[in-house]
């Protein structure tokens, strides 16, 4: 069953060391974050699933003890998903688990953490199977889930400007403050897409997995410091 879920963001500049000068301009977001990990750790969960976008040779399970480097943003930064020690060998974490991890250690979490990296081309109906089964046997299970909403909601934006970015991530923010499973299964996968938003298949892994077990949602975070949208939500 579904005990509790958070969505947050996962641009690398969540991490001060990646942002540098400018890190006090995601103090809100880690804030919220934070916040939305503390439900997680309050719902007691027998254990905590990260769900992030992956590319073709990061995808499916990760275990305890999986690492992740953030290196490649420029900082000498490793993690380590959960408290399990690290395994020699195993694939390593994509960003978007990376930073899951990283917000998890961040935060104190304490509890067993495994992983799941997403196609995030995966259809609605593939999305929901497979957070259904995810959350079908007898664990308790909390998901924290990780995905950016549209990147084009200014002309500095990574994928430059489109008038549908607001309307889209407006329609986002309403479905995750609402715990609306219905709505993010209606998603458009075209056009996120189009609107380069890497979490549409993780939130509709979330109704799927949330479908009938009413929970309640709560909006923590919607903004987009950098033509991105950023979303941070809290379910219990």
């Amino acid at each position: 069953m579904l005990a509790a879920a958070a969505v947050c963001p996962c641009p690398p500049l969540l991490v001060p060391e990646v942002a540098g000068g400018a890190a006090h301009e995601m103090d809100p977001a880690r804030a919220a974050c934070a916040d939305a990990i503390g439900v997680l750790a309050a719902a007691r969960p027998d254990r905590l699933v990260v769900v992030g976008p992956a590319g073709e040779r990061q995808r499916g399970a990760f275990p305890a003890g999986a690492r992740g480097s953030l290196r490649g943003f420029g900082v000498d930064i490793d993690v380590t998903l959960g408290n399990a020690p690290g395994a020699d060998g195993e694939r390593a974490l994509p960003p978007s688990l990376t930073l899951g991890a990283w917000l998890l250690a961040r935060t104190g979490y304490a509890g067993d953490v495994t992983a799941l990296g997403l196609d995030e081309t995966l259809d609605p109906g593939h999305c929901a199977t497979a957070g259904r089964d995810l959350v079908a046997g007898d664990e308790r299970i909390a998901l924290l889930v990780m995905g950016d909403g549209s990147a084009c909601r200014s002309a500095k934006a990574p994928g430059a400007y489109d008038e549908r970015a607001a309307g889209f991530d407006a329609g986002v923010a309403r479905a995750l403050g609402a715990a609306d499973t219905d709505a993010l299964a209606a998603v458009d996968p075209a056009a996120a897409a189009a609107l380069r938003a890497s979490g549409r298949a993780c939130w509709q892994l979330l109704a799927g997995a949330a479908a009938g077990a009413g929970l309640g949602g709560r909006l923590l975070y919607d903004e987009a410091p950098y033509g991105v949208g950023y979303f941070v939500a809290s379910w219990s």
